[in-house]
């Protein structure tokens, strides 16, 4: 069944050492785009974590966030140069023994100075890693489940409306017949009309060739049987799941056409607003088909 492109999806992890929290977010969107916020030290892993993501969705905007703790010192990666610090209190304390003043270290101060830290942590702890591209498979798993979900309410929606406009085309399937009856009746006695004024004279094969332009021009039986089976292939792939939102979108473009044209060729007041309904409902389905992945 067709997924919806609109979804949440969240995975928390707790550990002796870490603890992170996955949470994805979606709308539509034509293309695949993803947006990450994570940790400076995770950023090397978003080509591979994209494959992932890719194997749970092919198109929509996806805000991926990651928040994370750590709790140990040592995947933390910083330490203080202790040999460094030291040497720099020492001499300190010798100039100030030279000039015979007392010192007193300002370790506040000390710590102050970055070229005394050594961070390690540029590369995140392989475990940890595991951990949180494990933690991400969960939140994605949920994240399609919350798309499933919608894309199923969006099933239903949809079927209904488009079972309304088969309903419409039906009606003006009915109403065909009797309007090229109308307008062929009109016709022969508007030309006989025409003729006894003139004083000329009726000629049955005239008619009959008039009569079939008319026809001509005012059958929109092709456009009918175009319509009947654009929208019988739209109930297809609302019980697919391959590619339905584009396949549905291009369905529903040429259903537009289809309908446009009814509308044009039959000149008659009852169909027309039996296709401004149609149009308006069709319009209805697009915003929906929208949100379809």
């Amino acid at each position: 069944m067709p997924v919806s492109m609109t979804g949440f999806g969240r995975a928390e992890t707790t550990e002796d050492k870490w603890s992170h929290v996955w949470e994805i977010r979606s709308v539509n969107s034509r293309f695949l785009d993803l947006k990450w916020r994570l940790p400076n030290s995770l950023r090397g892993y978003e080509s591979r974590w994209e494959k992932i993501v890719r194997k749970y969705g092919s198109r929509g905007r996806v805000d991926l966030s990651l928040n994370l703790e750590v709790f140990s010192t040592e995947l933390l990666g910083i330490s203080l140069n202790q040999l460094q610090a030291k040497a720099m209190v020492d001499q300190l304390k010798d100039m100030a023994a030279a000039d015979g003043v007392e010192f007193t270290p300002d370790y506040n101060r000390l710590f102050n100075i970055s070229g005394l830290w050594r961070d390690a942590s540029s590369e995140p702890d392989p475990q940890m890693a595991k951990s949180i591209s494990e933690g991400l498979e969960k939140a994605l798993a949920n994240w399609k489940e919350s798309r499933e979900d919608e894309g199923a309410d969006l099933v239903r929606d949809l079927e209904e409306r488009f079972t309304l406009l088969k309903e419409y085309t039906e009606k003006v399937k009915v109403k065909v017949p009797e309007i090229l009856e109308t307008k062929r009746e009109a016709l022969i006695e508007r030309v006989k009309g025409n003729m006894e004024n003139l004083g000329a004279e009726y000629i049955e094969d005239r008619m009959v060739q008039e009569v079939a332009i008319l026809t001509d021009k005012l059958d929109v039986s092709e456009e009918i049987t175009r319509l009947d089976a654009h929208l019988e292939r739209i109930f297809e792939v609302l019980r697919g799941n391959k590619d339905a939102g584009k396949r549905l979108d291009f369905l529903l473009q040429e259903t537009f056409r289809e309908i446009n044209t009814c509308g044009n060729k039959c000149q008659d007041s009852e169909v027309s607003r039996i296709v401004v309904e149609f149009k308006a409902e069709l319009e209805k389905c697009r915003e929906q088909v929208q949100n379809i992945e």
